[in-house]
């Protein structure tokens, strides 16, 4: 599978990536991160395409071979990446909120680390 995500307002950073697919992908709505709590904290996500009257779009998580180290969960979204926000936060997906974020893609080493739409 190939991850495409152009250079943007919501993640400066693009990507082009070939990955090897481990599984089916599956529709995700919240993941948890580490990078401000040892413990995790969890946030929603949702994909950010380039369509400006709806920029959302689903966010997938699949499994992948990772070459340095076996298997990883990739997270993938539209063609401008993934978009975060606390779970507590309640106001709509912005590109203006200081509380919301872009990433051009998620690695991840388990699924415990996610919540699935369905």
């Amino acid at each position: 599978m190939i991850v495409e995500v152009e250079s943007n307002a919501n993640c400066e950073t693009g990507l082009f990536a070939r990955f090897k697919e481990a599984g089916p992908a599956r529709p995700v709505v919240q993941v948890r991160l580490y990078d401000r709590s040892p413990a995790g904290d969890w946030y929603r996500v949702t994909g950010w395409s380039d369509d400006p009257k709806h920029p959302t779009c689903p966010a997938y998580a699949q499994p992948v071979e990772d070459s340095g180290a076996g298997l990883a969960i990739l997270v993938y979204g539209g063609i401008y990446g993934l978009r975060f926000k606390p779970l507590h936060n309640e106001e709509p997906w912005s590109l203006d909120s200081r509380d919301q974020w872009g990433e051009a893609y998620l690695s991840l080493s388990s699924e415990r680390d996610l919540r699935y739409r369905d």
